[in-house]
């Protein structure tokens, strides 16, 4: 199994990339798993306190279960892939069947800052564009889509996310094969080339 990494920061265009992917391949030969499956399970804490953790660093992801779900599949297994809530913050008890395909595609802002993981990862892509843009993108989301207030991600980006993404997100661009820029409609021919060669 062939795995791409697909990194950058919030608003950067890594769910409108994957919907490309999927539209131009589908699923036959080709899975998709996304880290924001695998925060850790606060399930302890009431709401009031998830809402205040911070969900932009390595320590929020549940790296175990996800590099030992990848090593599963890399082993031809099927993995029980976490549902998560964002409303909520929270692990929901469902899980979805995923089954090994020739590719993995494995997308999320922190992907890149785990050694072991990134070990894992054969060919891996950063997305990039402009704060401003990123900050637009992400406030449209969260507001539509994710039930949050604008005053609350409007201070969530300034206060934390601005410093989150040059601390973890900027520094693994050097780890990165390939570097787009997701400003406009991003030009997907390289990894659109690399996703042929190893599905022939």
């Amino acid at each position: 199994m062939f795995i791409i990494g697909v990194t950058g920061g919030t608003g950067s265009g890594k769910t409108t990339t994957i919907k490309r992917i999927e539209k131009d391949f589908g699923f036959k030969q080709i899975c998709f798993l996304s880290s924001d499956s695998y925060y850790k399970d606060n399930s302890n804490l009431d709401f009031k306190k998830r809402n205040q953790l911070n969900y932009d660093i390595p320590e929020a992801i549940d790296f175990d279960l996800l590099n030992s779900h990848v090593s599963i599949l890399k082993e031809g297994m099927n993995i029980n892939v976490p549902d998560y809530c964002f409303s909520t913050h929270l692990r929901l008890k469902k899980t979805k069947i995923m089954s090994p395909k020739k590719i993995l595609i494995l997308e999320g802002i922190l992907i890149m800052t785990n050694d072991e993981l990134r070990n894992k990862i054969d060919y891996s892509v950063f997305l990039d564009c402009s704060r401003d843009l990123r900050f637009k993108r992400r406030l449209e989301r969260d507001v539509k889509e994710r039930n949050r207030e604008l005053s609350d991600v409007i201070n969530l980006f300034k206060n934390r996310l601005d410093q989150m993404h040059e601390t973890y997100v900027e520094p693994v661009k050097k780890y990165c094969n390939i570097i787009l820029d997701t400003t406009d409609k991003t030009n997907l021919s390289e990894l659109t080339r690399v996703i042929k060669e190893k599905i022939l």
